[in-house]
């Protein structure tokens, strides 16, 4: 067949990629079906070279719901018009693009276990909503690859036997020994489901209601390429591939990180490469810190991968008033591949992972630091074993509260919170803020009552009224940290220093203090990072003697915008961050 949609090295590098991941016998249906989806988009072969200048230091991406913002009771517009309404107001100019999380119809797990991944949930909006958005903010989306919900037409015609779902789930005989698979959940690995066939038993890795879609069928691979493609065609251009470690399967292994895995998420690569060079793919993977960047291959895989170890690491520094572990893994993170980056975060909807924590701080401080938070009201999700053991896989708690002091003083919780905000945003790579870090959020209670579910600690939905009424209020740590929040990230976004393709040096000047020195990619610009992670004043003597900064010098801080080092001298203020230009 004749091809004109594909380069000779386009067609060459797509059937490498079919025939690793389903052997030469597939490469011409696959071939095929790839030249089909492209001309429904009207794509073509885009002679440009991007990558490290589609992001810079002007950039942060907001992560929220799409109903985080809510209008009132009877108001006549939809829940996607009024959280746009409130960031165009509120965060226009602060960050540059919004992370909707899943706004597609669901069964549960607020919009991961998807009933239909083409539509908007009708409760939220329309497609009309979304690409609204995009003409103010660049817009990220969740492609849901893992699963699907039991409840979603692919499933239903599944149980019917009606072809071609009838393989577009797991079957497994339970009599398998299936103990080798990694859970990152302690529920059944197997659900079993009538069909009309007779009872069956399909994988649903993450819960009943989530039925695990089978890869290893082409025919579904394409199912999802084509909802890839609509994404963008919709005005998303930064796409999550949710829960992708998991979906290639195969009995006896792990059935995480496989082979086939990694060749999918590179072929996703290859058509973004050369029909949407300006989208960008983004790799969800809660899994210890050298599984998670192994999804940058040799730059040929994810543009950005989720920095999941920094959400726990920072807590632990700062709770424990020590920066060692921090510094150490900070200086153990490898130069990255050309156009590749850190999505860096300290909280999302989902907990904070603790699985990314294995191997980087003592067994006796990562159960001091589980059990802190049970004490500050949080709660703790755990992961089945090998051996049917329970260990902890998540913290549910909201990362404010995390921060919180047992005697209750909202200072110091508010100093060790924005600490931790700051060294996020200094960091090599793009930041990620979850909404309710924005506005300092407390513990959701209330709905854990209600829903039955820890992660809804950390799921609160505002009203807009109630939350422009906090914003407005001195008295609330929802104005105090939004406002100073916003500061933070209008003085961050005019250094290009922070650029998150320039290079980061991680200093080990003392246990008290985080030090890393940014620089961008064109050599304009050093800025030197300097944290007191403690309780107390802090002052460092003969500084230049430890970090690169001139002895004779004053400097001044630019957050604070006042001087912080003069005569060789540091000092810094309990859990005071500051940046210097050197």
């Amino acid at each position: 067949m004749d091809y004109p949609l594909f380069t000779e090295e386009i067609e060459k590098k797509l059937s490498a990629h079919f025939a690793f991941i389903y052997g030469e016998g597939y490469v011409d249906f696959c071939l095929d079906q790839t030249h089909d989806l492209l001309e429904t988009y009207n794509l073509k072969p885009v002679d440009e070279e991007t990558g490290s200048d589609l992001w810079s230091h002007e950039d942060a991406i907001l992560i929220t719901y799409g109903d985080m913002v809510q209008p009132e009771p009877g108001e006549p517009v939809s829940k996607l018009h009024k959280q746009h309404q409130f960031l165009v107001q509120e965060l226009k100019g602060y960050i540059s693009t919004v992370h909707i999380l899943p706004f597609y119809p669901s069964s549960s797990d607020d919009g991961f276990s998807v009933v239909d991944y083409v539509k908007v949930d009708t409760t939220l909006g329309g497609w009309d909503d979304i690409e609204e958005m995009s003409k103010d903010f660049k817009l990220m989306g969740d492609l849901v690859m893992n699963h699907a919900s039991r409840y979603s037409s692919w499933f239903k015609n599944y149980l019917k036997d009606k072809k071609p779902y009838n393989r577009f789930f797991i079957e497994v005989d339970p009599s398998e020994d299936l103990s080798m698979v990694t859970r990152p959940r302690s529920s059944p690995l197997l659900t079993p489901v009538h069909t009309d066939q007779g009872e069956k038993f399909v994988w649903s890795t993450f819960s009943p209601d989530q039925i695990d879609v089978n890869f290893a069928n082409p025919v579904l691979l394409f199912r999802f390429i084509n909802i890839f493609l609509l994404y963008l065609s919709k005005g998303l251009s930064v796409i999550r591939l949710d829960a992708v470690a998991f979906i290639w399967k195969e009995l006896g292994t792990n059935c995480i990180h496989l082979p086939e895995t990694h060749e999918i998420v590179k072929l996703i690569r290859t058509l973004v490469d050369y029909y949407a060079p300006h989208a960008t793919i983004i790799t969800e993977t809660n899994v210890p810190h050298k599984e998670n960047i192994s999804y940058f291959g040799d730059g040929d895989e994810a543009h950005m991968v989720y920095q999941f170890s920094l959400p726990p690491l920072l807590l632990h520094a700062i709770l424990g008033e020590n920066a060692e572990y921090l510094t150490k893994w900070a200086s153990s993170l490898n130069d990255l591949p050309e156009k590749c980056t850190y999505f860096n975060f300290t909280s999302s909807h989902d907990g904070i992972g603790v699985r990314p924590l294995e191997g980087l701080v003592p067994d006796e401080e990562f159960r001091a630091l589980v059990d802190g938070m049970r004490k500050r009201g949080g709660f703790v999700s755990e992961k089945q074993n090998p051996d049917g053991s329970l260990s902890p896989y998540e913290l549910n708690i909201t990362y404010f509260d995390a921060f919180s002091d047992y005697n209750g003083s909202q200072s110091l919780q508010e100093r060790r919170y924005i600490c931790s905000q700051i060294i996020m945003l200094s960091l090599q790579g793009v930041p990620g803020i979850y909404f309710h870090n924005l506005t300092a959020t407390r513990n959701n209670m209330k709905g854990v009552s209600i829903t039955g579910r820890y992660r809804t600690i950390n799921r609160k939905k505002w009203y807009y009224d109630e939350l422009t009424d906090a914003i407005n209020d001195p008295d609330t740590n929802t104005h105090r940290i939004f406002n100073r929040y916003k500061q933070i990230l209008k003085k961050r976004s005019k250094h290009p220093a922070f650029h998150p393709f320039g290079e980061q040096e991680v200093f080990n000047v003392d246990s008290d203090l985080f030090c890393i020195l940014r620089e961008d990619p064109y050599q304009t610009e050093k800025i030197l990072v300097i944290a007191n992670l403690t309780n107390s004043e802090k002052e460092v003597e003969s500084l230049s003697e430890k970090l690169p900064i001139d002895q004779n010098g004053s400097h001044i801080d630019i957050i604070s915008e006042k001087e912080c080092i003069k005569h060789d001298t540091l000092t810094l203020r309990p859990y005071q961050v500051i940046w210097v230009v050197v």
